[in-house]
């Protein structure tokens, strides 16, 4: 069964002042000290060709900025490194974050590894235990101009090793955003590609702290399944990337922090596993986030229908407005599944393997990763059942 019985204790603080809006960015010489050496942080330069970058810039004044870009989708450990050494050697005590998830969980990383000197960066990043006794250099502060993955707004980040072919969380609440700026004018110039990807990536969130607990919270229950109405009700305006719509934007936005700031975990169990094999993807066939979610996410509810159909059914009736008479819990539990699949490619998605040019070369491989971290709060998935998740998905 899914996890059932009364709410879980909990302790909720998010410290990070959310600043929203169009125009919003004026509010940036308030809310970075006066004297404060910034290390400026970006991506690939989409900033310097929206003017995103000329502003930024302009409203920090005469405050000494360095800056490090170059940061990439699923940001690189090696890359992120010669960003410790940047900020180390400018002697930086703000870093600011401009772009998308990639770059503020880049920057997360670097200011507690330019901090942490009991081990080597590498072992900070793949040892759990370590993580919460590393403390941040200096604080962060970020603009973001990629809804997705809810980094505004919490503590932790996703970090890739290429040359490994790893790709590892990490949290710290030390490196907890004091603030963000969250404009939805600055999504205008998003491909339609990264917004699909983002918007999976934001329905996945949700889902990964609703649909593993029955009756635990209804009041989280309640707001996760507005939450799921609301991206599938506005997906189609959302995706308009021609002549984007001001308040699908915002609402866009919006569902993507709210999604992973920690208010939908409060007194639930929560599972993560979708993205767990999901980050195999990325590392193996270089697929970017999103996508892989949803190729997982619908083999993964599969595996897990005896213990999570209750849930399923609810959220079938719910979210998708599926009639109870005459189903079966199972029943409708696999109705839901089929239109969450099928939601992800009403936003363009492929959600099978072999659709996006892969094959099962590295399903093995893959599997054996999860022989003793077994996945999911019902502790259910473990290499055998990975195994059958991708051979689902192929």
């Amino acid at each position: 069964m899914a996890t059932e019985g009364r709410m879980n204790n909990f302790m909720f603080y998010c410290p990070t002042k959310e600043i929203f809006g169009a125009g919003e960015i004026k509010q940036l010489p308030e809310l970075v000290p006066a004297d404060a050496r910034v290390m400026m942080t970006y991506g690939g330069g989409s900033i310097k060709r929206n003017r995103i970058y000329d502003k930024v810039k302009t409203l920090l004044g005469d405050r000494i900025v360095v800056e490090f870009g170059g940061i990439e989708a699923n940001p690189d450990f090696d890359t992120v490194m010669k960003g410790v050494d940047v900020l180390k050697e400018s002697k930086a005590n703000f870093v600011l974050a401009v772009g998308g998830g990639s770059v503020l969980d880049g920057s997360k990383f670097m200011v507690c590894a330019a901090n942490w000197t009991e081990t080597d960066a590498y072992t900070l990043l793949r040892t759990p235990d370590l993580q919460g006794k590393a403390k941040a250099l200096c604080p962060i502060g970020t603009i973001m101009t990629l809804p997705a993955t809810g980094s505004e707004m919490n503590f932790g980040g996703v970090i890739s090793c290429r040359r490994l072919n790893t790709k590892t969380g990490f949290m710290n609440r030390s490196t907890q955003p004091v603030f963000c700026i969250l404009d939805p004018e600055f999504t205008y110039s998003l491909p339609h590609k990264q917004v699909a990807n983002g918007l999976a990536d934001t329905f996945v969130h949700i889902m990964e702290q609703y649909s593993c607990h029955y009756m635990m919270n209804p009041i989280i229950d309640e707001t996760c399944e507005g939450m799921l109405r609301t991206i599938t009700r506005y997906s189609d305006k959302i995706l308009e990337c021609e002549h984007p719509d001001y308040q699908s934007r915002a609402i866009y936005f919006n569902l993507a922090t709210e999604a992973l700031n920690h208010t939908l975990g409060k007194g639930v169990v929560e599972c993560w596993g979708t993205h767990m094999v999901g980050h195999e993807l990325t590392v193996f066939y270089g697929y970017d986030h999103g996508l892989t979610l949803a190729i997982i996410l619908p083999r993964f509810l599969k595996q897990l229908l005896p213990q999570r159909k209750q849930k399923l059914a609810q959220m079938a009736e719910r979210v998708w407005f599926v009639p109870r008479e005459g189903k079966t819990d199972e029943e409708l539990a696999m109705i839901c599944i089929d239109k969450c699949e099928k939601w992800f490619q009403s936003l363009g998605l492929k959600t099978h393997i072999s659709e996006n040019g892969g094959d099962d070369s590295h399903f093995v491989e893959i599997a054996s990763r999860f022989k003793t971290f077994i996945l999911g709060p019902e502790k259910l998935i473990g290499e055998a059942e990975v195994l059958e998740i991708l051979k689902g998905s192929l």
